[in-house]
């Protein structure tokens, strides 16, 4: 019984450690990096005036009416 809680507590510190890394990697490859690349895709071809006049068309904004 002599120690037995220090050896729990340096294999549990381990343990932890190991999985808090494993899960900070699957975050970053798993959801932030196709998120940066699913915005870099949309962003490529983005035309802002083009969005805008669709928005105007659709009659979405008050301070530019409908033409």
């Amino acid at each position: 019984m002599r120690g037995l809680l220090a050896r729990r507590m340096k294999f549990h510190l381990l343990g932890a450690f190991l999985v808090s890394l494993g899960s900070a990697t699957l975050y970053k490859f798993g959801v932030a990096e196709p998120r940066k690349q699913a915005y870099a895709d949309f962003y490529r071809n983005y035309d802002p005036m083009k969005d805008f006049e669709a928005m105007q068309a659709a009659g979405v904004l008050e301070s530019a009416p409908p033409k």
